[in-house]
Parts: structure tokens; sequence; C-alpha cells
């Protein structure tokens, strides 16, 4: 529920949250340093919750930017580094050139097996698979396949590990993993990443895979089918050996 919150309420309920806690635990005497390193990772946990990297900055730095402004608590400038290793934690660099964490809907792929059918035990990859939703997507379509997640965020992947328990996950960078082993590849990218996506699938999916992206199309293949998700979105399927676009 909280991922469907409006604009600017995930900022909104981030910044109190954190405000409250770092309140209470100085109530109850913690140390001023130790308060603001808990209540910045609340605020950074919230930041989940962005669309974009801009409103996952705005929701994580927003409590020790309010704190700083207050004047309320001197700290040393060192402290202030705090949010800010902990958002890099959370969204590695090489992460920030990749696609935005975004939730798959729960039924965007219900009806994936319908047009790409695969047979028991088929090993499905969801590449930089986050907390998971798009795991979960692809178990309702396929419930006997085998799942795999890669992530390069350390904490977004162990989450996922905790939420997926029937997937293995890895700590990994989808660009250098080998896709070759999986019968489908899952992808929700961004359209900048979407022709690196095709070059890696063109030199190493397995005749007969499956390459399936939510919402961006790869331009330069001919897609085997696409599917339409309950909230409008499409779904794009491609089949190796991929096929080029149509002149």
């Amino acid at each position: 529920m909280l991922d469907r919150l409006r604009w600017p309420l995930p900022a909104l309920l981030a910044w109190s949250s954190a405000w409250a806690l770092f309140a209470l635990l100085q109530w109850f005497g913690l140390h001023a340093y130790a308060a603001l390193a808990l209540a910045c990772l609340v605020g950074v946990a919230f930041s989940l919750l962005g669309g974009t990297w801009w409103r996952r900055l705005i929701i994580g730095a927003g409590f020790p930017l309010s704190l700083a402004l207050s004047g309320g608590v001197v700290l040393p400038g060192w402290a202030w580094l705090v949010p800010l290793a902990l958002l890099f934690l959370i969204y590695p660099l090489n992460a920030w050139r990749d696609a935005p964490l975004f939730p798959t809907p729960a039924n965007a792929l219900s009806d994936l097996a319908t047009v790409a059918p695969l047979p028991v035990d088929a090993p499905v990859l969801d590449a930089g698979c986050g907390l998971g939703d798009g795991l979960k997507a692809l178990r309702q379509a396929y419930p006997a396949a085998q799942f795999h997640g890669l992530e390069w965020s350390w904490p977004l992947r162990a989450l996922c590990a905790l939420r997926c328990r029937w997937a293995r996950i890895r700590h990994a960078d989808i660009w250098r993993a080998d896709w070759h082993p999986y019968a489908m590849v899952y992808l929700f990218q961004r359209p900048e990443s979407m022709q690196r996506a095709v070059d890696k699938a063109r030199s190493e999916l397995a005749a007969g895979a499956w390459l399936v992206s939510l919402e961006f199309e790869a331009l330069s293949l001919q897609p085997q089918a696409t599917l339409r998700c309950p909230d409008g979105r499409m779904v794009w399927l491609y089949r190796a050996p991929l096929e080029p676009r149509n002149a």
C-alpha cells in the first residue's frame, strides 16, 4: 500500500517519522549521534517509495537538512555524511545509471505464460530484482519455475531474499552476470539502458530463451509478442535468436 502513496505524501511521511523517532530516542537519552543515524536510516528506508532519483534524494535528505536548518541540535560537520553514506549503501553508484527502484505491479505479468510458455523447473531471472516485486509477479505466472534474482544493492538484496525465500537472490551486477543459463530474463529498466540489454541478450541468451521488458520497448528488435498490463503499460517479449526490427 505504501508504494501507492501520491507525491508528496511519501516525503511527508518519511520526514515526520524520522523527526518522531529522533525526538523519541533523544527523550530516552540516546546520544545525539546515534539518534541521528537511526532517524536518517528511517528516512533513507522511506526513500524506496520515491519513483525517481530526485524524489529519493528529497525523501532521504529531508530530515537531516531540516534538522540542520532548525539549529536545534549542534553536530560536527562529519555527522552530515551519515545520511549520504546510507543513501549510497542502498543505491550504489553504478545503480544510479540503471533503472530507478520502482516495483512491478502485482498482476502485471499474470498473462505472461499464455504467450511465453516455459517447461517445469525452467530457470527465470529477474535482472535487477530490487525488493522482489518482479519475482513475485513472475512466480504468479510460472508457479513451477525456478527463480533467480540479481541485485547490486546489499540492503535491497537482503530484503528481497527475506521476501522471496523461494528464489535464489545474489548480489551481482546484471551487466556482468551471465544470462546464458536462463530460459527467461525479465527487466524493468529504463529507455537509456534497453540497447545495452539487447546487446547482452544477443550475445548470451540461448536459442529459445525469452527477454521480457516491462513498459520499455527494445526499439531495435521485433517483438515476438506484447501484453497490456491492467494499468495500461505494455510488456514486450523477445525470443532468441533476437530478430531485428522490420524496416
